[in-house]
């Protein structure tokens, strides 16, 4: 039986049924979503390549960690401007033997040789963004391999070897270059022609993108993962794969890095517990730090939970009523001023985590929102607990993938990697490209005051990221939702509106991740996605009295729901229970999809 507030949305929904959802054109103006039913298993993520992969271990007696695992290999070959074993991510696993959640860290560390001055130029003055992104300076310690070597060891079902099968046989066989990398390739052009070793890949002889439709091998990336599949993750860390990556960094003629030998043989994958929250009555838990993700979602859906307690009606033709999204939009500002003073990581840096989630403190925080007049600029608080806060601007790129699988055991991953900017800092070796995730450090160690800001550079450290991988249950801990998304810092903006549609609108999953993306930052303006399905959003932000940015919010969110029946009702986000337990969907405004046992 669901308890608490999660049996009302099975039993007694807080208004009528039809009123709560938005009206077609609203729920699917930015377009359908890919949806998919599992009898027992669900795949979705970002291409189909890395779902027939995924699917493959599972109907060989994998399970949900050696299905993401070869999903991840084949997305670093298919959608390489988003992730891979140059980056980093966070997997949450969760299982119903034991009932626990588990945080995998494989976030990037600072090299040993790095300090807080990396980012400065010689008179002190902070180097451009841009030409930090660009150059040796920002590759951090790759950490994606040894966090899925650590998750496959303690809940892997397949050899290893056995998961780098199919993207190994796609890379010597090549893949058809989809629209999606082809127009990102050509609006990275510049950059990619000034990187030579990515050039050398990703253009024809003339300096062109490869076109639509083109078929591109890799068979120097099948014989790195060859190397991996056989020696493990330290084939990668050690000899000569490491070699070949410190020797890009350092002789970077764009500005050389500090890598060395020595940081990536001691790189360590980091166990964690996850960070975990109410919201209407049901439990959500998401990646602690060094991500901001978690917390920042909790505190923001626990901030909107205190403003809206019951969910309201929407106008017609708008995807939430004109009060939740204001008050939704407020709530991320306060989330996000928060942020930016406390959340960095917990080695180097004594983040103040039960204060922030405190239920007093976030009461606190919602008082602050006028429900006739957008706050503008909000300023971090100061949860129980914490010293003075010293804030630093936020510069997270969106260039990320998300996959969410469960498998027949009901075991279950939500895994968001990245490599940070498109294409990385697109230096390309062995096949694979480097991230350039340093810079989601705060660029000067100090803030205008001279103080010392929570997330500077510092040698080992892990940057703060908006990872957002997120896990949902029931009262009874019975997993309900699993999803997640790129999109740099606004991460949780999209996670968040995904969320707050399929509790309080009781929209399917596809429909919440279809209609339009808003959120805000802790600063002036709200951001609304561009095109004439966010003009109900933007107009009810403007009235009040919200500053609104328009532009393309190109979200991936990716996830799966609980299909099924729990006494005998519907649980709190099924569409249809007879078409199968699970029910996948991928983002309409990338080219994921979600496929199940069927």
């Amino acid at each position: 039986m669901l308890a608490g507030n999660a049996g009302a949305f099975a039993r007694e929904p807080l208004a009528d049924a039809d009123s709560l959802r938005a009206s077609p054109e609203a729920s699917t103006g930015i377009g359908a979503a890919s949806r998919g039913f599992g009898r027992s298993d669900m795949v979705v993520a970002a291409h189909p390549a890395a779902v027939a992969a995924a699917r493959d271990m599972l109907e060989s007696g994998g399970g949900a960690v050696d299905a993401a695992i070869a999903a991840q290999m084949v997305l670093n070959l298919v959608e390489p401007q988003s992730s891979g074993i140059g980056g980093g991510g966070f997997l949450l696993h969760s299982s119903p033997k034991d009932g626990r959640v588990r945080v995998y860290d494989g976030r990037e560390t600072a090299p040993a040789g790095v300090g807080e001055d990396l980012f400065l130029l010689p008179d002190g003055e902070v180097m451009g963004f841009f030409a930090a992104v660009d150059s040796g300076l920002s590759v951090g310690v790759p950490g994606l391999l040894r966090m899925l070597e650590q998750a496959h060891r303690d809940h892997g079902r397949l050899p290893w070897e056995r998961l780098f099968e199919p993207a190994i046989d796609l890379a010597r066989a090549g893949f058809p270059v989809s629209p999606r990398l082809h127009r990102l390739l050509t609006g990275a052009l510049d950059r990619i022609r000034r990187s030579g070793s990515a050039a050398r890949h990703y253009l024809d002889a003339a300096g062109r993108p490869w076109p639509v439709g083109h078929l591109l091998r890799d068979p120097e990336f099948a014989d790195t993962l060859a190397m991996i599949a056989a020696g493990g993750a330290d084939a990668f860390y050690r000899g000569s794969v490491a070699a070949a990556m410190v020797e890009a960094v350092r002789g970077d003629p764009r500005g050389p890095g500090r890598l060395a030998m020595t940081d990536l043989a001691g790189y360590r994958a980091v166990v964690r517990e996850p960070v975990c929250g109410p919201f209407r009555g049901l439990r959500v838990c998401g990646a602690p730090p060094p991500s901001s993700g978690g917390i920042t979602l909790l505190q923001s859906l626990g901030i909107f939970e205190r403003l809206e307690p019951v969910a309201l009606a929407a106008e017609p033709g708008s995807p939430m009523p004109a009060a939740s999204m204001h008050r939704l939009v407020e709530a991320y500002r306060l989330a996000y001023a928060d942020r930016s003073a406390w959340i960095a990581d917990p080695d180097f840096f004594p983040v103040p985590r039960d204060g922030l989630l405190d239920a007093g403190y976030l009461g606190g925080r919602a008082k602050l929102v006028d429900d006739g007049r957008s706050m503008g600029m909000a300023r971090a608080g100061q949860p129980p607990g914490a010293p003075p806060p010293v804030a630093d601007p936020d510069r997270s790129l969106p260039s990320t993938t998300h996959l969410a699988i469960v498998d027949r055991h009901g075991e279950a991953v939500s895994l968001t990697s990245s490599i940070e900017h498109a294409f990385g800092n697109l230096l390309r070796v062995r096949g694979f490209l480097l991230n350039n995730q340093l810079t989601d450090f705060a660029l000067s160690p100090v803030d205008a005051d001279g103080g010392p800001l929570a997330n500077r550079v510092e040698p080992g450290k892990r940057p703060r990221s908006t990872m957002a991988p997120t896990f949902v249950f029931d009262d009874d801990g019975r997993l309900l939702a699993a999803l997640g998304s790129p999109g740099g810092s606004q991460i949780v903006q999209y996670v968040g509106k995904a969320l707050v549609a399929m509790v309080d609108r009781r929209l399917p999953i596809d429909e919440a991740f279809s209609i339009p993306n808003f959120g805000a930052w802790a600063g002036a303006s709200a951001v609304v996605e561009s095109g004439p399905a966010g003009d109900p959003v933007a107009r009810a932000l403007a009235g009040r009295g919200h500053e609104v940015l328009r532009r393309a919010q190109t979200s991936g969110l990716h996830g799966f729901a609980f299909n099924g029946r729990i006494d005998g009702m519907p649980a709190p986000f099924a569409i249809d229970p007879g078409q199968g337990r699970w029910v996948g969907a991928a983002d309409p405004r990338r080219e994921g999809v979600a496929a199940g046992d069927r």
